[in-house]
């Protein structure tokens, strides 16, 4: 096994790298727009305790919020807003996998070309909600 690190480690690292810090910096900046109070929230800041040990499909029940991609809809809320940077996380994988496409294709190395192009297909069809995964 070598060593050397390859310009793709590097690359993805990079990516990875600043991605979480983007996330985590928004993160910050919209649970302070939620404890400020600049925006009304869907959940008032001084009952949401109460939805915390609830199960998720009671969550979504009580809150009126439905499962997938629907809080899209609803970014007018500051707690929603919450939701961009976790969405924003869990795409830095796939980010970082496209990034590989170029370089691999320019080596022509087909094998991890295409363990890439499958992982990204994976990724996007698990992120999409069209598996129709139920909730807990």
């Amino acid at each position: 096994m070598s060593d050397k690190v390859t310009e793709e480690q590097i690359l993805y690292s990079n990516i990875l790298n600043a991605g979480m810090l983007i996330g985590l910096i928004s993160l910050f900046l919209t649970f302070v727009l939620y404890c400020v109070g600049i925006f009304d929230p869907l959940i008032p800041l001084e009952t949401v305790q109460e939805y915390w040990k609830l199960s998720v499909s009671q969550y979504l029940e009580k809150s009126g919020i439905e499962a997938g991609w629907t809080w899209l809809f609803n970014l007018e809320y500051c707690d929603m807003l919450n939701y961009l940077p976790i969405a924003f996380l869990s795409l830095i994988t796939i980010i970082c996998y496209a990034s590989l496409i170029p370089s691999l294709f320019r080596k022509k190395d087909t094998p991890y070309f295409v363990l890439v192009i499958l992982e990204i297909i994976v990724l996007v069809i698990a992120a999409s909600g069209v598996l129709g995964t139920e909730t807990h």
